[in-house]
């Protein structure tokens, strides 16, 4: 994607063909920064401390963080401890464990010697399928907002309202859940986007605004509450999300949040789709309310918050009185049967497994 001209993904390969540079997303939307990183527990860091975030593109990190650690070594003990770790840095997002035993499947029964180079030809493959992958994403998408803005005479936008961030920041490239507003909008589709702040750590407002006026795409940032509001007096035409793992019968973990969304779609009878790679579906998971592990963060995410103050510094400041507590779980799960359909780089399904099995027979 551009901003300012200038062409990006949120994540490449270094010129010297040993580091591995990203946008350091806690920088935005203050500042464009780019981050090297040179070794494995870089990476891990980097996941843990969300300057990369969204499922696909933890993925893509964690296999470029196994490429670092083969630098130091590349015995079998090693790769697998390697595994582990990067594994356990963020328990939800199913792309980053769906990544690693995608590296180990190709590493472990090479040679040690042949490893290394291996490795970083796998993560190049990782990186380039991502990204053909939301562009398929996105023309299945668009599909859907072309239709409503048909059935809407061609006379008004199209007003579309997402949670958190699913754009190209979240992934290699073109990104899930924004993929089909940005190619309906290259379409001449006028769209119009309702961006939820998504708290705590304002996701839309740091990341999902940020994309948006890089792109061009007109929008309003909305606080996480008034979306029930602007779909009882008809201002939304559809809800578009990402999810960072869905259940093989079409149930939906996203950041927290997305459930009381999905429940006022229902209500006001507003579709209500969810854009994913295959790769983020957990065949080994039915019920997603009661198996996907919900990851709790720290409790500072919600008792301070950052902001760029009048003398143009960014700061951290606390919004809460210093005794109180606070708990963050990071995700909830929509149920299937709040999901109008599963946007995919297959095409569009039903939440359900029938639907899914229809797109993915070789998962059956």
């Amino acid at each position: 994607m551009k901003v300012n001209g200038q062409e990006y993904r949120s994540i490449w390969l270094a010129t010297d063909g040993v580091g591995v540079e990203i946008i350091d997303q806690t920088q935005l939307p203050f500042g464009l920064v780019v981050a090297r990183l040179e070794t494995l527990e870089a990476a891990m860091d980097a996941i843990r401390r969300m300057l990369v975030r969204g499922a696909p593109l933890i993925g893509a990190t964690a296999a470029y963080g196994i490429c670092l650690g083969l630098r130091r070594e590349a015995s079998s003990a090693a790769l697998e401890a390697m595994a582990a770790g990067l594994i356990a840095c963020r328990p939800t997002a199913i792309n980053l464990r769906w990544a690693v035993e995608r590296m180990l499947r190709v590493l472990l029964p090479l040679p040690e010697e042949a490893r290394l180079a291996a490795s970083y030809r796998e993560a190049g493959l990782i990186c380039e399928e991502d990204v053909q992958t939301n562009e398929a994403i996105g023309r299945h998408g668009a599909g859907l907002i072309e239709a409503v803005w048909r059935e809407k005479g061609e006379k008004e936008p199209v007003h579309v309202l997402t949670h958190c961030n699913a754009g190209w920041l979240a992934t290699v490239d073109w990104g899930t859940a924004l993929a089909p507003i940005f190619k309906a909008t290259a379409a001449g589709i006028p769209v119009h986007v309702w961006v939820d702040e998504t708290r705590p750590r304002n996701q839309g407002a740091s990341l999902t605004a940020w994309e948006l006026v890089a792109a061009g795409v007109d929008h309003d940032l909305i606080v996480d509450n008034a979306g029930g509001h602007l779909m009882q007096h008809g201002r939304v035409d559809l809800c578009i999300v990402g999810t960072d793992r869905t259940s093989a019968d079409g149930d939906v973990c996203n950041k927290i949040g997305t459930y009381l969304k999905a429940l006022a779609a229902f209500d006001n009878k507003v579709p209500f789709y969810v854009a994913l790679p295959g790769s983020t579906v957990d065949w080994t998971v039915s019920d997603g309310v009661a198996e996907i592990p919900i990851e709790e963060r720290g409790e500072e995410e919600v008792l301070r918050i950052q902001g760029l103050d009048a003398e143009g510094t960014i700061r951290l400041v606390s919004i809460a009185p210093p005794a109180t507590r606070a708990v963050n779980p990071a995700f909830d799960v929509t149920p299937a049967r709040l999901v109008t359909g599963l946007i995919t780089e297959r095409g569009i399904c039903a939440a359900s497994r029938a639907g899914l099995l229809g797109l993915y027979p070789e998962r059956g």
